[in-house]
C-alpha cells in the first residue's frame, strides 16, 4: 500500500486522516512511455492520475493547454463529467497513482473543499482558498503593536505656561491635548492638559491668563510601548476608564494614542488616514498619514481582505494624499486652472504597495502659467519621494515638461503616439488611457482622453497597433518550466510581465476598441460583457486570474518589506504552496487563452 503519497500538495492538503486512509486504500501505481497518450477525447475515465515522476501535456487539436509535472492530478474534470475533453500525452517517461472513481467521489462528498479544488472552476478555486484562511480580520488587527496604528505626535509646554496661551497652542495646532513638563519638582515630571482640563480652568472663575497649566494638569500618565498591542491597550483604557494613553520607551515619549483614533483604527483604517491627511496643514504632517498608508495594507491583508477592495482604497488614498499635497504646493490659481492626475495602474484603481511615480498635469488653453511652473511641480514631485513613491524612471512625472503641457499639446502628443507608434509610445498612450484625475478641473483630462479614443477608434489600424502591445515582453511558455521545476531556471518569474500586463493591455484595447470610459480593468470586463464584446465565462476567469496576480504579488511585496528589501515585481515560485502554484498555472493558462482570442480579434498574426 503506498505510504508515500504527498498530502502536503493541493488538493490532498485538506483532507482529514480518515480521508487520507480512502486515498491509501484506494491506489495503485502506473507507468507511462515517453510518447505514450493517456487520455484521450471522449473515453470515459476510471480514475484520477496523480503524477510521481514525469510531466504529462494537456491538448487540444494541435494546441498545448497546460503542462503537469510531480504531485499535480488530473482529469478531475473528466472523471466528475463522465467523459474526457482533452488528449492528455507523456512528455517523458511517467509514474503516476491511479485514484478509482468511487475514492474520488467519496472524497467530493465529504469534502466540499476538496471536490472545489479538483475539478471546480478558478473562481470557485478562489472562494475555496478564501474560505481556508484561517486569521480574522478583527482578531489580526487587535493584535497589531500600538506603533502600527496612528500615533499623535506630543507638543510640550512648561508647567508656569498661562492656560490661555495653552488654548492658544490648542487652536493653532487643530490639537486636544498638551504634556506639561514640571521641572521644577523633584524629580522632574510629566503632566498631560486636556480639553476637560481646559473645563476646570474655566469653572474656576479666575481670567485664564493668570492659571498655570502645571497647576491644572494630570501627571499620572498612563503609558504603553510602542511595541505593545493593540488589545492590551484597548484592556488598558477600559481599565483606567481613561480617554487616551502616552506611547513612551526608555524614558521618552513618542506621542498619544487616542481611544477615538484607535477604535477609528481598529473599524476603519481609511477613514482615519484621510482624516489626518485633511488634517495636513505642511508636507511633513502630511509625510507622517502617507506612513500609515503600508501598515493599514498589511493588516488588511493579514486579516484576509478582498485584494481588489484593498486596492480601491488604496487608491482613494493616494488621491487625497497626492490633492492635499498639490494644495499645499501650488497656489490656488493653477489648482483651478489645470488637471493633476495620476495613470497606469494608480489611475485603475489597482495599485496595492507604493511603487514608481506616474503623474502629469493638463493646463487649460490660454492660461498664464507661473513663472515658477517648474519649481512647484519640482517640489511635488521631491514631496512624493518623501513619502515614498519613487521618481518614475521613465520621468513621466510633472517635473517633466513633456508631462505638464495645456490641452491642446497633450492632445497632440497622444495624436503623435498613435500615428507613429513605438514600444515607448505605445506604453505612453496605454498608461494615459487610465488616467484618473485627482486635483483640480477633471474636464480637461476627459475632453483629451475623449478626442484620443474618437480618433483611435476610427481605424482598426491603429486598434491594432495599440493592441500589439500585448507582445512587448515576448510570448513564450516559460513559465511552465519555473512551475514545474524543470531546466536551469532561477525561479524567479515576473507576474507583471506574464500575466497582468498581457491581461490588462488585452481588456484595455477591448475597452478602446468599444469606447468604454471605465479604467479599471474590472469594470472594464463588466461592461464589455454587458455589451456582448466578451465572453461572460473569459471575463470571469480574467477578473479573478487579475486578483489573483494582485493578491500574489501584494504577499510577496509585503514579504519583501518585512526582510528589508525593496520590492522586485518578481515571485520565487520555490516558496508557494502547491494552491498558489496550481492557482498560479490556471491563472496564467487564462491569459495564454486570451492572447490568443485577442490576436484573431484585432488581426496581429498579419501585422509585421
Amino acid at each position: 500500500m503506498p505510504n508515500a503519497f504527498n498530502f502536503s500538495a493541493s488538493p490532498f492538503d485538506c483532507l482529514s486522516p480518515d480521508e487520507q486512509r480512502l486515498v491509501r486504500d484506494s491506489v495503485d501505481v502506473a507507468y507511462f512511455r515517453q510518447g505514450e497518450t493517456i487520455l484521450d477525447i471522449g473515453i470515459v475515465p476510471t480514475h484520477l492520475f496523480v503524477i510521481i515522476k514525469g510531466f504529462v501535456t494537456q491538448l487540444e487539436g494541435s494546441e498545448v493547454i497546460t503542462t503537469y509535472g510531480p504531485d499535480d492530478c488530473f482529469d478531475g474534470r473528466g472523471l466528475v463529467a463522465g467523459k474526457v475533453s482533452s488528449r492528455f500525452v507523456a512528455t517523458e517517461e511517467l509514474v503516476v497513482y491511479l485514484l478509482t472513481h468511487q475514492a474520488v467521489s467519496d472524497l467530493i462528498a465529504s469534502n466540499a473543499t476538496f471536490g472545489a479544488l479538483l475539478f471546480c472552476d478558478l473562481g470557485k478555486k478562489l472562494s475555496a482558498l478564501s474560505d481556508r484562511k484561517c486569521l480574522n480580520q478583527q482578531q489580526s488587527l487587535s493584535l497589531s503593536r500600538v506603533d502600527e496604528a496612528f500615533v499623535r505626535p506630543a507638543h510640550f509646554v512648561d508647567a508656569d505656561t498661562d492656560v490661555l496661551s495653552v488654548v492658544k497652542l490648542l487652536h493653532s495646532q487643530r490639537i486636544a491635548t498638551v504634556l506639561v513638563r514640571d521641572t521644577a519638582s523633584q524629580p522632574p515630571r510629566v503632566g498631560i492638559f486636556t480639553a476637560t482640563t481646559l473645563h476646570r480652568a474655566i469653572l474656576d472663575g479666575r481670567p485664564l491668563d493668570q492659571q498655570r497649566a502645571g497647576d491644572l494638569a494630570n501627571f499620572s500618565l498612563v503609558e504603553v510601548r510602542p511595541s505593545d498591542q493593540l488589545g492590551d491597550v484597548i484592556d488598558v483604557l477600559l481599565r483606567r476608564r481613561v480617554h487616551r494613553v502616552v506611547v513612551s520607551e526608555g524614558g521618552e515619549i513618542k506621542g498619544f494614542l487616542e481611544a477615538l483614533d484607535l477604535c477609528s483604527f481598529l473599524s476603519n483604517q481609511s477613514h482615519l488616514i484621510t482624516m489626518h491627511i485633511e488634517e495636513a496643514r505642511n508636507l511633513p504632517a502630511l509625510s507622517m498619514a502617507a506612513a500609515q498608508i503600508t501598515g493599514m495594507i498589511a493588516m488588511l491583508h493579514r486579516g484576509g481582505s478582498r485584494v481588489n477592495l484593498i486596492a480601491k482604497l488604496v487608491q482613494q488614498l493616494n488621491a487625497r494624499l497626492f490633492e492635499r499635497a498639490w494644495n499645499l504646493v501650488a497656489p490656488a490659481d493653477l489648482v483651478s486652472n489645470s488637471c493633476l492626475f495620476v495613470m497606469g495602474s494608480e489611475g485603475r484603481g489597482e495599485q496595492l504597495l507604493k511603487t514608481d511615480q506616474d503623474n502629469a498635469l493638463i493646463l487649460r488653453d490660454g492660461y498664464a502659467v507661473p513663472e515658477n511652473i517648474d519649481a512647484i511641480c519640482q517640489a511635488f514631485s521631491a514631496a512624493l519621494a518623501g513619502f515614498g513613491y519613487p521618481k518614475c524612471p521613465g520621468n513621466i512625472m510633472v517635473s517633466n515638461p513633456q508631462w505638464r503641457q495645456n490641452a491642446s499639446e497633450f492632445g497632440q502628443m497622444g495624436r503623435q503616439w498613435l500615428i507613429m507608434p513605438s514600444p515607448d509610445s505605445l506604453m505612453n498612450l496605454a498608461i494615459f488611457m487610465d488616467a484618473h484625475a485627482v486635483c483640480g478641473d477633471p474636464h480637461l483630462l476627459e475632453d483629451v482622453q475623449n478626442r484620443l479614443m474618437l480618433l483611435a477608434t476610427a481605424s482598426d489600424v491603429m486598434l491594432s497597433r495599440f493592441a500589439s502591445a500585448i507582445e512587448l515582453f515576448g510570448s513564450h511558455s516559460g513559465w511552465w518550466n519555473l512551475l514545474l521545476g524543470k531546466g536551469d531556471a532561477d525561479h524567479q518569474l515576473n507576474l507583471k510581465k506574464e500575466g497582468i500586463f498581457p491581461l490588462v493591455h488585452g481588456v484595455r484595447s477591448l475597452a478602446l476598441a468599444n469606447q468604454v470610459k471605465e479604467t479599471n480593468t474590472s469594470e472594464r470586463i463588466a461592461v464589455l460583457v454587458a455589451a456582448g464584446q466578451l465572453d461572460a465565462n473569459m471575463g470571469t476567469d480574467l477578473t479573478d486570474s487579475l486578483h489573483f496576480f494582485m493578491g500574489l504579488t501584494l504577499k510577496t511585496g509585503l514579504m519583501e518589506l518585512d526582510m528589508g528589501k525593496a520590492v522586485s515585481g518578481t515571485i520565487d515560485v520555490t516558496r508557494l504552496s502547491s494552491l498558489d502554484r496550481d492557482l498560479l498555472k490556471d491563472t496564467l493558462n487564462v491569459v495564454k487563452r486570451f492572447k490568443a482570442m485577442l490576436r484573431r480579434r484585432f488581426h496581429l498574426d498579419a501585422m509585421t
